[in-house]
């Protein structure tokens, strides 16, 4: 196993990484920029060192000084982390060149799953089913609005090589088509380097929901059950529970086979989520794959009692899964919510002073912290400064514990989005399990200010 292991990312998520690492006795590096050089996973970390300025070009996406930092410290291994670099093929790539593990897939994968379009086409050959779209990019406007005529209102627009919800954009008639177009090309230019656009008919009230996928080196993979993460803000997820209150047996079975032969169809290692749309008859359709461990992934170590982090170290390490498919039992039920430091009714962010911080306490909960009681809260970066991680029996247990530990969640100095979240969880359309992508619109919008 890798003995020593630098963490390419920040916040909570090296928190998480370098708890794992302690308690397998691996020694880690974590580097920082100006902005987090007080924060709490720098003193944590074995070594740690500055990248740079606070602005993620100078510090977080600075790869080549990443690179150099792990050469120096003898870093055998860098985890990435998701955001950031954790899905950049040639990172990962030089990775390889430097002799440094890269913890996660090949730079290969990495790349063919990260564009929408070849993705699109490798997991139809997979035999995966897809949403009616095409597989290549647009030529332009006019063929958009060709194709959603014969598709029918309303479509979905996408960025090829979009993410977070950027350059997509759902469109109900012809004229917002053809507007929309100009609008993402040119945001996916700006945010990507990249204007490819294509198009996919838009299944009305889906669910989002996405299967846990590990696979070795050694051609075995299997899947870890499933994570609904319907409830999303501008196509950003705010709530996800597993498993998912919607599949029966049959449907999960058959997507966790297909996720598992999507994954051996591409030669991937390592952790990695397929992600679908499921429609109100349980049909599913292939949306996309991430390449990487998943935010949401506590609430599948919960109901599996794996760490997934340790099994991607694992496999990077070049060690054999240690369980088969049927080894993998689901118990009980586990919901994670995201806090951010954000203005709950405009979802702005709230950077500042973090001036106090009380932490609810009880059986079934998990923390996921990247601050503490003193902690500053920067602009220079996503605003979630924590998780709260419910387990209980059932799913009705873990969400009154939800509800209750939210209750208690106390920060002071800086605006989150609790009070967002306590209203998503009180609300009978989520206790009853009715919890569509379109939950917060037809829920919560309609009761507060929230821009839509």
């Amino acid at each position: 196993m890798l003995k020593k292991i630098l963490i390419a990312n920040r916040g909570e998520i090296a928190e998480r990484i370098i708890k794992t690492c302690s308690r397998l006795g691996i020694k880690t590096v974590a580097v920082y920029s100006e902005a987090d050089k007080e924060a709490p996973f720098v003193e944590s970390a074995d070594e740690a060192y500055l990248l740079g300025g606070p602005r993620v070009q100078e510090s977080y996406l600075n790869s080549a000084k990443i690179l150099e930092i792990a050469k120096e410290t003898k870093a055998e291994g860098i985890h990435p982390g998701y955001g950031f670099l954790s899905e950049n093929a040639e990172f990962a790539k030089a990775c390889e060149a430097e002799g440094v593990v890269f913890i996660g897939p090949s730079p290969k994968v990495i790349s063919l799953m990260g564009k929408k379009v070849e993705s699109r086409i490798a997991m139809e050959a997979a035999g995966l089913p897809l949403v009616p779209g095409i597989s290549r990019p647009l030529k332009d406007a006019d063929e958009a609005a060709e194709l959603a005529g014969q598709f029918g209102y309303p479509v979905m627009l996408k960025a090829s090589a979009g993410g977070g919800g950027i350059g997509m954009q759902a469109c109900s008639t012809e004229a917002e088509l053809r507007k929309a177009f100009e609008g993402n090309q040119k945001r996916a230019v700006m945010f990507f380097g990249n204007g490819d656009m294509f198009l996919e008919k838009l299944i009305e009230k889906p669910r989002h929901i996405e299967i846990q996928v590990l696979a070795d080196k050694h051609g075995n993979t299997v899947y870890l059950w499933e994570r609904e993460c319907s409830i999303q803000r501008r196509h950003q997820k705010v709530l996800e529970e597993a498993p998912s209150p919607f599949l029966d047996r049959e449907t999960r079975e058959a997507m966790g086979k297909a996720a598992v032969e999507a994954a051996k169809s591409i030669g991937y290692s390592n952790a990695g989520t397929i992600e679908f749309l499921v429609d109100e008859e349980k049909n599913f359709y292939f949306l996309e794959m991430n390449t990487r461990l998943q935010v949401e992934h506590p609430i599948t170590e919960e109901i599996t009692g794996l760490d997934l982090v340790e099994e991607q170290i694992r496999i990077a390490s070049g060690e054999s899964l240690g369980f088969q498919q049927k080894d993998i039992v689901l118990k009980g039920h586990a919901i994670e919510v995201r806090i951010y430091a954000e203005d709950p009714k405009t979802m702005y962010p709230s950077p500042g002073k973090i001036t106090n911080l009380k932490l609810p306490q009880g059986t079934g909960i998990r923390h996921e912290l990247g601050v503490t009681s003193t902690s500053h809260v920067t602009p220079f970066y996503d605003p979630m400064i924590a998780k709260l991680v419910i387990k209980g029996r059932t799913r009705g247990e873990a969400a009154a514990r939800l509800e209750e530990a939210l209750a208690q969640y106390h920060v002071e100095g800086i605006k989150t989005n609790i009070p967002l979240l306590s209203e998503i969880v009180a609300h009978e359309a989520f206790k009853s399990g009715d919890t569509t992508t379109d939950f917060i619109q037809k829920n919560i919008v309609k009761t507060n200010t929230i821009s839509s």
